[in-house]
C-alpha cells in the first residue's frame, strides 16, 4: 500500500514538474522572440529644413455691404398707376421707379397756379394806386402777404406731386418690386432694395492685439474661398472703442466689384498683409505634433549599425552563426528622432519654429502617427502631402 502511494506520489510530481517545466521553457522562449524581433520599418515623407521667406498676415471673416444700399419706399400715398423697372435693372440717379395716380393733385396744381396770378395781379395794381398815393400801405401788404399764401400752395402742391415719383436716390442696381399696378401704398411701403454694386464694403473684426498693426489704407485681400483671395481693397475705416465682451475691434474696407460677384449680405474671407519678414524656419503644421508635454517633430538621422559578433560554436562544434564577409562596409540606416520644438505664429499651412531645428534637418512630414523615438523609416518623397493639399485647395478654390 505504502509502494503504490509512494509511486503516485513520484509520478505526480513529474508531470507537475514537466508541466511547470513546459511553460517556463515556453515564456523564455516567447521573450527570447520579442526580444530578437527586428523593428518595423516606417516609411515617411519627409523635407529638408531650409529658412524661407516669411509673410505673415491677419485673417479674419467679414461681411459684404454695399457702398450705397437702401430699401426705396414711398414717401407718398395713393395707387400705384405704373412700375418702370424690371428685376436686376441698373438704374441712374433720380430715374424714376414708381409712379402713384395723381390726377387730383394735377386739377389742384391748375387752381393754385392761377391762385397765384390772380395775387400777382392784384398786387402789381395794389403798387401802382400806391405810388399815385391813392391806395394805403395796409392794402399793398394785404396783397403782397395773399401773394405769398398763394405762393406756398403751389409749391406744396409741386412737392407732393413729386413725391407720386418714386425715384432712384443713387445710381445702382434695383431688386425685385415688391408691390404691384393698383395696390394702394401708404407713405413707408418698401417699392425694391437699390444697391450701388460697383464697388462694396466689408465689415470684419480683428483681435485688439493685432491693433497696432492695422492703419487706414492698408491693403487687404479678399476671397470667396479661404484659398483664393483675388480681391484687393484698403482699410477705410478703424472703429475707435473696443468691444469690452468680445475684445475684438471693428474694421471696414472697401473692395471694387467690377466683375459682380460680390453681393451684399454675402460671407468673405479677408487676409490683411503685414510685412515679410526673411530667414525665418517654418514647417507644414502637419509636421508638427502638439501633445501634453509640448510640440514636437520627428527628425530623421542615419545611424551606424552595431557590429555583428561571431556566433559561439554548437554542441557538436561544428556550426557556427553567419558573421559578415570579409571587408563588406556596415551600411548606415535611418531612425527618426524625436525633437521638442518651440512653435510661434500660423500663417497659411505653415507654422513658425523658433527653436528646436536647425537648417539642413530633414523633418518627417506624413508618417509620424506611427513613428516612436528611435524607429528604422524609409523615406518616400514621391508623394508629397503638402502639394496635394494645395492642389485640393485650387480645386476647391478655383484659380485665383
Amino acid at each position: 500500500m505504502i509502494k503504490r502511494f509512494i509511486v503516485a506520489l513520484v509520478l505526480l510530481t513529474l508531470v507537475c514538474g514537466g508541466i511547470v517545466g513546459f511553460n517556463m521553457f515556453r515564456a523564455q522562449m516567447i521573450a527570447n522572440f520579442f526580444a530578437n524581433m527586428p523593428q518595423q520599418t516606417v516609411t515617411v515623407s519627409t523635407m529638408t529644413v531650409e529658412p524661407v521667406r516669411w509673410e505673415p498676415g491677419i485673417d479674419a471673416v467679414g461681411t459684404v455691404f454695399a457702398r450705397q444700399g437702401v430699401d426705396v419706399a414711398s414717401r407718398s400715398s395713393g395707387v400705384i398707376e405704373e412700375i418702370r423697372f424690371k428685376a436686376n435693372d441698373k438704374v441712374e440717379a433720380g430715374a424714376i421707379l414708381v409712379r402713384i395716380e395723381r390726377r387730383v393733385e394735377e386739377a389742384e396744381l391748375i387752381a393754385a397756379r392761377a391762385n397765384v396770378v390772380r395775387d400777382q395781379q392784384g398786387l402789381d395794381r395794389a403798387r401802382a394806386l400806391a405810388s399815385r398815393g391813392v391806395n394805403s400801405t395796409a392794402t399793398l401788404e394785404e396783397a403782397q402777404a395773399q401773394l405769398d399764401s398763394s405762393r406756398s400752395s403751389l409749391e406744396r402742391l409741386e412737392a407732393e406731386l413729386e413725391q407720386k415719383d418714386i425715384v432712384a436716390p443713387f445710381a445702382g442696381t434695383v431688386g425685385i418690386a415688391r408691390v404691384d399696378i393698383g395696390q394702394y401704398i401708404t407713405p413707408g411701403t418698401v417699392i425694391a432694395t437699390l444697391q450701388d454694386l460697383e464697388r462694396m464694403k466689408v465689415n470684419f473684426t480683428v483681435p485688439e492685439q493685432q491693433l497696432p498693426n492695422l492703419s487706414i489704407g492698408q491693403q487687404v485681400a479678399f476671397g470667396l474661398t479661404q484659398d483664393a483671395l483675388p480681391y484687393v481693397g484698403q482699410i477705410t475705416g478703424i472703429d475707435p472703442k473696443i468691444d469690452p465682451a468680445s475684445r475684438l475691434i471693428s474694421v471696414q474696407a472697401e473692395v471694387d466689384n467690377s466683375d459682380g460677384k460680390l453681393r451684399p449680405g454675402q460671407f468673405i474671407n479677408v487676409r490683411i498683409q503685414l510685412p515679410a519678414e526673411d530667414n525665418i524656419v517654418a514647417l507644414p503644421q502637419t509636421a508638427v505634433v502638439t501633445s501634453l508635454y509640448g510640440s514636437y517633430v520627428y527628425v530623421v538621422q542615419e545611424e551606424e549599425p552595431k557590429p555583428q559578433a561571431e556566433a559561439a560554436p554548437a554542441a557538436g562544434g561544428t556550426a557556427q552563426a553567419q558573421a559578415p564577409a570579409e571587408g563588406e562596409a556596415a551600411k548606415p540606416k535611418l531612425v527618426a528622432r524625436q525633437v521638442f520644438v518651440e512653435v510661434g505664429r500660423r500663417n497659411a499651412n505653415q507654422i513658425e519654429v523658433t527653436k528646436g531645428v536647425t537648417s539642413g534637418a530633414q523633418v518627417v512630414t506624413a508618417g509620424q502617427n506611427r513613428l516612436s523615438s528611435g524607429s528604422p523609416v524609409v523615406v518616400d518623397n514621391t508623394i508629397d502631402p503638402s502639394k496635394i493639399e494645395q492642389q485640393g485647395a485650387n480645386v476647391a478654390g478655383g484659380p485665383s
